[in-house]
């Protein structure tokens, strides 16, 4: 059976390989990769247990029945298929994460087995187990591979951690740290393999990317979910919509009240009018429409009653009334002879 993007048979090829071998190395061999009817790949230890021998042993065997294969005629007769797959990997980007790799070649197991078992045995292919920052990987150019681990690295430390990126912005920012790399590689389809790579970046159900940790790209609850609403909608937006956006965006139900009560107590959120919400990160100031008068008399001095409800309109979603109304208030504000508004001063 072929696949998709590879026109030879992996199984066939597996099964002639596997012919070299001594009736326990063979057997070893596809119980570790998962190439029989059990499609599982066992460890050292299961192994080990099954044959009453130590996984030091297994790996041993392991190890002399792959460079027993390589040595082998039937190896040799197969240098087509191993150049197919060299090519198909240098066309991903040559450098990949397995699990894409895998998935790309064929979406049944028994045959990524088979694929992943021939990565394993084909000299030019090297495989870099997942550590803290990156994911298992192949790769068939050592310098490339280094260049395109470096780079994540860079991209990773110069993201904020609440930081949300278009695909478009992040994919230019990674391409900052990849002057080095062949123009043949920097294609949005190979870059976005290799963002795949780390696993502190990621994208969220929107298609932003940012920290992987990050409650915008992780998202726990209502609040994250609100969150990535509103910031799609671009503007302020009425509660009720947001729980509905939720529902229709992250198939999530999302409650009115629930959603309500969520915005009401997270920081990242300021409401700037009858039920209207929008994101701090947009620049409105926090607090009532009597703290949003305080806090621009506070900066710009005392201004008139115009100058007031011009700069509050752009602060908040309310009606110049609303505004007129609580300047006069002489607990909070005085006017002076000029016409000016100032706080009022609080005395003992």
């Amino acid at each position: 059976m072929a696949t998709n993007t590879i026109s030879f048979k992996p199984k066939q090829i597996v099964k002639k390989l596997l012919s070299s071998l001594p009736d326990r190395a063979s057997d070893i061999i596809t119980l570790r990769f998962g190439l029989g009817k059990d499609i599982r790949r066992l460890t050292l230890d299961a192994i080990g247990k099954k044959y009453g021998i130590t996984r030091e042993r297994v790996r041993q065997i392991e190890n002399y029945a792959i460079d027993t294969i390589r040595k082998s005629d039937e190896y040799r007769g197969e240098k087509a298929a191993f150049a197919e797959l060299e090519t198909l990997l240098h066309s991903l980007g040559g450098i990949v994460v397995e699990d894409d790799f895998l998935g790309h070649v064929s979406k049944d197991r028994s045959l990524q087995n088979c694929v992943h078992f021939l990565l394993a045995v084909g000299e030019p292919f090297k495989k870099v187990k997942e550590d803290d920052d990156l994911k298992h990987r192949w790769h068939v150019n050592e310098e490339l591979a280094k260049q395109v681990e470096a780079a994540l690295k860079k991209l990773y430390t110069s993201l904020g951690v609440d930081e949300l990126l278009p695909e478009s912005e992040m994919i230019n920012r990674f391409l900052q740290h990849l002057e080095d790399v062949s123009e043949k590689y920097k294609n949005q389809e190979i870059i976005r393999r290799w963002l795949a790579l780390s696993k502190n970046i990621d994208k969220n159900t929107l298609g932003d990317w940012g920290v992987s940790k990050s409650p915008n790209i992780k998202n726990k609850g209502v609040r994250d979910y609100a969150f990535l609403v509103v910031r799609k909608h671009g503007s302020p937006i009425h509660f009720r919509e947001v729980a509905k956006q939720i529902t229709k965006l992250f198939n999530k139900k999302a409650h009115v009240a629930t959603t309500h009560n969520e915005l009401i107590k997270d920081k990242r959120f300021v409401l700037v009018g009858r039920g209207l919400y929008a994101l701090a990160e947009w620049g409105y100031m926090p607090g009532v429409v009597r703290e949003v008068i305080k806090t621009l008399i506070d900066k710009n001095g005392p201004m008139t009653k115009d100058e007031i409800v011009d700069k509050v309109m752009k602060e908040r979603y309310v009606k110049e009334n609303t505004i007129v109304v609580n300047l006069q208030n002489p607990k909070y504000f005085r006017r002076d002879k000029d016409g000016k508004y100032s706080v009022a001063v609080v005395t003992a």
